[in-house]
C-alpha cells in the first residue's frame, strides 16, 4: 500500500540533525513506494531543503515565520497542523529527541492519532508496518503495528541507517504561509549550557565517566580520548550529582538515551538507571577496578584496573593508531 509520509526535519544551529536523515529512511519503509515529504519549520530554513533531497525525500514543504526562530510547542504545532491539513498524509515520522518527545504527543493528540514512540526498527511485513521499541528500561522489546488512522512514530537516533547520499537528487519545494498566533510562550533568550563538539545523542563514539573519576579534573582525560576518537563525553547521574560535570552530559533513565557504535564506560558501576540510557550501544567497553561491577554484565569488553592508570595508556595507544592510519 503506497502512502504519503511526512518527515519532520529537526534543525539545530542552522543544520539538519542526522536523525532527520534516519527518519527519511524510516519514512521510505512506511511509504512502501509512496511519497516521502520532508517538513522544515523555523525562520530562514528553506536553504536546508537540498539536504533532505540528498537523503531521499521526494518533496519538501517549508513553513517560515519570525515567531518560529526558537522552538515552542505552540508555534511548531500550529505550523505542523497546517502542513498536515494541507498534505493529508498517511504517515508521520519524528526523531525521538527532546524536541520530538515534546512535540509529537501534542500533535498526535490534536490529530486524534496513536503514537509509537522510541522505535529502533521499522519493517514492512505482510502488508503491515512493524515497529520495534525497547521497554522496561531496555530489558525487553515489543513489536507494534498501527491498525487504523495515521501511522505516527518517533525513531531513536543512531538505529536506522540513512539512505546513501545522492547530491544529484532534487525535487519540488513548497512554501506554506501560516499565521502563528496566540503563543503562550515567547523565547527571548537561549542560554546554552551544553558540551561543545559532537552532539551526545548522535555521537558514534561516547566516552562516559562516573563517580570513579573522583573530580571534575578526572573528566579531562575523557575529553582528550573523545577528541582522539571523534566522539562525545557523557556521564552517569552519580557524577553529575557530585558536581563533576554538568547535567547536560547525563546518560540514563532520567538523562539522555544514546546508542553509539562504541560506548566506553569509565568508573561507572552500572546502576540499572544508567544502563537504561546506553545498554543498546553496539559495542560496550567497561573500565572499572571492581571486577564485580554490574557494568561488566553487559560489556562486550572489560578492563579491570585503576582507570587513572588505564586511561593514559589507552589515549596514547589510540593516538598512535590514528597516526599510523
Amino acid at each position: 500500500m503506497a502512502r504519503k509520509v511526512l518527515v519532520f526535519g529537526e534543525v539545530k544551529e542552522g543544520s539538519l540533525r542526522n536523525v532527520s536523515f534516519e527518519a527519511i529512511a524510516a519514512g521510505k519503509t512506511i511509504a512502501e513506494g509512496g511519497e516521502v515529504v520532508g517538513v522544515l519549520v523555523g525562520d530562514a530554513v528553506a536553504q536546508l531543503a537540498d539536504h533532505f533531497f540528498h537523503y531521499g525525500a521526494d518533496r519538501v514543504v517549508v513553513v517560515e515565520h519570525e515567531k518560529l526562530n526558537h522552538y515552542t510547542s505552540d508555534g511548531y504545532s500550529q505550523a505542523l497542523l497546517a502542513v498536515v491539513n494541507e498534505e493529508k498524509p498517511e504517515g508521520i515520522v519524528f526523531g525521538h529527541t527532546s524536541l520530538g518527545k515534546d512535540l509529537s504527543p501534542k500533535l498526535a493528540s490534536k490529530l486524534d492519532a496513536g503514537l509509537i514512540s522510541d522505535a529502533i526498527s521499522v519493517e514492512a511485513v505482510g502488508g503491515n508496518i512493524v515497529f520495534t521499541r525497547p521497554i522496561y528500561s531496555g530489558k525487553a522489546f515489543e513489536k507494534k503495528i498501527v491498525t487504523s488512522g495515521i501511522i505516527f512514530a518517533t525513531i531513536r537516533p543512531n538505529n536506522i541507517t540513512p539512505l546513501v547520499k545522492d547530491e544529484a537528487h532534487t525535487g519540488e519545494v513548497t512554501t506554506i504561509a501560516v499565521d502563528i498566533k496566540d503563543l503562550r510562550t515567547i523565547i527571548k533568550e537561549v542560554v546554552r549550557k551544553t558540551s561543545e563538539g559532537v552532539d551526545l545523542t548522535e555521537a558514534k563514539v561516547v566516552i562516559a565517566g562516573g563517580r570513579g573519576l573522583k573530580s571534575a579534573d578526572g573528566f579531562k582525560p575523557l575529553q582528550e580520548l573523545a577528541d582522539v576518537l571523534g566522539g562525545a563525553v557523557g556521564a552517569s547521574r552519580g557524577a553529575c550529582d557530585a558536581g563533576y560535570c554538568d547535567y547536560s552530559l547525563q546518560i540514563g533513565q532520567t538523562g539522555k538515551v544514546v546508542t553509539p557504535d562504541l560506548y566506553i564506560a569509565v568508573g561507572i558501576s552500572g546502576a540499572i538507571q544508567h544502563l537504561a540510557g546506553m545498554s543498546n550501544s553496539k559495542v560496550i567497553v567497561a573500565i572499572n577496578k571492581d571486577p564485580e561491577a554490574n557494568i561488566f554484565n553487559i560489556a562486550d569488553y572489560g578492563i579491570v584496573g585503576d582507570l587513572f592508570e588505564v586511561l593514559p595508556i589507552l589515549i596514547e595507544e589510540m593516538k598512535s593508531l590514528k597516526v599510523k592510519a
